[in-house]
């Protein structure tokens, strides 16, 4: 049976990156090692033809964003192994990896030059400074105050206390391979980001945003950059996020991704292609109500890196696309004619096209299936399987099917799936465990998800859905949510509850469960709070009073104005939203999990939920996790993830 033992043997697979033959491509594989309670990723080769696969790092290290040389003969990484992510570059056809750079902060993103003579690079250095100086060292080794200035001044999943670093700034630089010289190329004490570049090497695609109040500016102008005088035109300057910009291969026209700010952080991300010579820019995915890009939730692929869009020597183009609980690959060109390249029922979490458009590579993943890398002709739907790393797994670990249901609610059809226990018999009951994503703009997907398979593992049934504000729908699915955090949503979910109910009795009603975190942690709270039909529940990184959130998470102030229309002006409809207001109805034992360096839902949430139900005499647990952020789950240490599946299954063993 699948234990949570199981995270460790379990294989990710990701990031295939085609060489410029198209013969040939790496990719990444990362898996948890229980010894030393940490994360290894290698890169490894495979031959496009024959199949063969080759492990080419070994060590004990993170890879990241490996890019082929222009001559296909050089590959370039980022790697940990020193700590701080630095650059790389190791000779395609054998000898070691060479160490690039050894800067203070490391090294955030970098691009060949078509040259194949330099590397552009970005690295965070000190106000006034470039990134060709070494950060002197710190001589006062006390304590130092933290000068707040203005209010993005935290940030959850950056380490320490959350606090971003002050006075420093990322900078772009070019890296000349000859001498291994850095020179500098951006300036001012502004955050540059390194987007893209020309198939001529002549110009950049640069993200800058040069307001004086970052407060509430919330947008990432793009600017095409000269490399040589450094002239500056506009690519795209609008409220919204911007993203991923590439050009053609004939230079003519910049593909990039992005959403506007219609509908706030629940705009569908959209593909637009600027015309260098006529200086228009097209919309090219405005008839699709779903939006571009993976908004997946799933807690086995690590460290995953597609490209937001890749274009064909014909000016075609593929992107990744959510839609009706499918991650999928979709084809487009400047003509307006659009469709799928990849079929239903499965995660296409990580993707390369070759210049032909006519095949690529994928990898794959299903709600029994980890994932693994294939070779997949598009032209005919045929596929190969290039790897086999969780063959085993599947080989001796049983895994139960889910079944996708839709029932309909006042906003019209709900989509989701439920469970049967691995070992299910015909006649007899099992408990039923509901699952609630967080966001709530992210989704359930054909997808594979450990902790799932674990709880049908246990004996449970699973029912997890796409309540409205879940993406791969309608804008105005999506949109649904806001304003309405405990009504339409909960309608939602407790609907599928009665659906599952009516339709599969082997449930037995009298022994219900339900979980959940970030927004899910806010639903399984409020869900205790509004109904006792559930004999426990497990709260996890939850939100349980919108006021303090407003204060104290690194995006409440705006998020609270986003989703509930309210601010510090309205706190009565900030507490109407708050489960806490209703803690005196829960009367289901609540286990609730946190951890102590989650900056996003910050652990006072906790803290002031469990307090609460203490002076009340309510059932109610509370376990803390040290050195965890908000993404414990999916990127935690791996003994905190172990810990906190097995407080999960334990309090549903006592309880349910």
């Amino acid at each position: 049976m699948l234990t949570t033992d199981h995270l460790y043997t379990l294989q990710s697979v990701t990031n295939p990156v085609l060489s410029p033959s198209n013969e040939e491509a790496v990719f990444i594989r990362t898996q948890m090692n229980k010894e030393d309670n940490k994360y290894y990723s290698h890169l490894f080769h495979v031959h496009i033809k024959s199949g063969d696969v080759m492990q080419w790092t070994f060590g004990k290290e993170r890879i990241s964003s490996p890019q082929w040389s222009p001559d296909g003969k050089q590959l370039a990484f980022l790697s940990n192994r020193d700590e701080k992510n630095q650059l790389y570059i190791l000779q395609v056809r054998g000898g070691e990896a060479k160490k690039l750079t050894d800067l203070p902060n490391g090294v955030s993103a970098f691009l060949w030059s078509p040259c194949g003579e330099k590397i552009w690079l970005a690295s965070r250095v000190k106000q006034g400074k470039t990134i060709i100086d070494q950060l002197e060292q710190e001589e006062n080794t006390l304590p130092q105050a933290y000068i707040v200035n203005g209010m993005k001044y935290k940030m959850d999943g950056i380490g320490g206390e959350g606090l971003r670093p002050q006075n420093q700034f990322t900078q772009i630089a070019v890296l000349h391979l000859a001498d291994e010289s850095l020179e500098q190329f951006t300036s001012g004490d502004y955050h540059h980001s390194l987007v893209g570049i020309s198939r001529d090497g002549q110009q950049m695609i640069v993200g800058v945003n040069r307001a004086e109040n970052l407060d509430y500016e919330f947008r990432t102008p793009l600017y095409i950059v000269d490399v040589v005088t450094k002239a500056e035109a506009i690519l795209v300057d609008a409220d919204g996020h911007y993203s991923g910009a590439t050009f053609s291969f004939d230079n003519r026209y910049i593909a990039y991704v992005g959403s506007d700010t219609s509908y706030k952080n629940a705009t569908h991300g959209q593909v637009y292609v600027y015309d260098t010579e006529t200086k228009l820019t097209q919309n090219i995915t405005e008839m699709l109500d779903a939006p571009v890009g993976d908004l997946a939730v799933a807690d086995v692929q690590q460290g995953v890196d597609a490209p937001a869009i890749i274009w064909t020597e014909t000016n075609a183009l593929y992107f990744q696309l959510s839609t009706m609980g499918d991650v999928r690959l979709y084809y487009a060109d400047l003509e307006g004619c659009i469709f799928p390249a990849s079929p239903e029922g499965e995660h296409i979490y990580s993707y390369d096209v070759a210049r032909s458009g006519n095949w690529a590579l994928l990898t794959v993943s299903n709600p029994t299936f980890p994932g693994e890398l294939f070779y997949f002709d598009i032209t005919t739907g045929e596929r190969r399987q290039l790897t086999n790393f969780n063959e085993v797994f599947l080989k001796e670990v049983p895994l139960s099917t889910p079944e996708a249901i839709v029932y309909t609610t006042s906003i019209g059809d709900v989509h989701g799936w439920i469970m049967q226990p691995t070992n299910y018999e015909e006649g007899k009951q099992y408990p039923l465990i509901v699952e609630v994503h967080g966001g709530p703009h992210t989704m359930y997907a054909n997808t594979f998800f450990h902790e799932m398979q674990l709880l049908a593992a246990q004996g449970y049934g699973v029912l997890y859905v796409n309540p409205r504000g879940s993406h791969s729908y309608s804008q105005a699915f999506v949109d649904g949510v806001r304003g309405d955090y405990g009504g339409g949503d909960y309608e939602d979910i407790m609907a599928g509850l009665d659906h599952a109910l009516a339709n599969y009795h082997w449930i037995d009603c009298n022994r219900l469960g339900v979980t959940g975190g970030s927004y899910g942690g806010f639903m399984t709270n409020w869900i205790v709070a509004q109904t006792n039909r559930f004999k426990a529940a497990v709260t996890q990184r939850s939100i349980s009073n919108w006021i303090s959130f407003f204060g104290v998470s690194d995006i409440g102030y705006y998020f609270s104005e986003w989703q509930h229309f309210a601010n510090m002006k309205s706190v009565d409809k900030l507490w109407a939203f708050s489960p806490l207001k209703y803690a005196e109805n829960i009367d289901t034992p609540l286990l609730i999990l946190h951890s102590e360096k989650d900056f996003r839902c910050p652990i006072e949430q906790a803290e002031q939920l469990y307090i609460t139900l203490k002076t009340l005499g309510k059932e109610v647990g509370f376990v803390r996790f040290p050195e965890s952020d908000h993404n414990l789950s999916r990127t935690g240490l791996p003994n905190l993830r172990e810990e906190r599946l097995t407080q999960i299954i334990e309090w549903f063993k006592k309880y349910v």
